[in-house]
């Protein structure tokens, strides 16, 4: 899987996010169901039980063909 991240993603986690790295945003949408989003019609969100931490992700992201465009990630607990 290819991962692309956007502008918004990379300003984030350089900031406050350092602890979301790429292997766990795989590994939720890997595990997780691909769920619709509720306003946009083309974006797809994950949401996982990360098993190190044992805290729930959710990835908003686009899917083109082998591609994955990260959007954000963040922590529901």
């Amino acid at each position: 899987m290819k991962i692309k991240y956007s502008k918004h993603w990379i300003r984030k986690q350089k900031d406050k996010k350092k602890d979301i790295t790429k292997d766990i945003i795989e590994y939720c949408i890997k595990n997780s169901n691909q769920l619709k989003d509720k306003y946009w019609t083309d974006v797809f969100n994950a949401i996982s039980k990360i098993p190190v931490s044992g805290r729930i992700l959710k990835v908003v992201y686009k899917k083109e063909n082998q591609k994955v465009f990260i959007i954000t990630a963040y922590w529901l607990d």
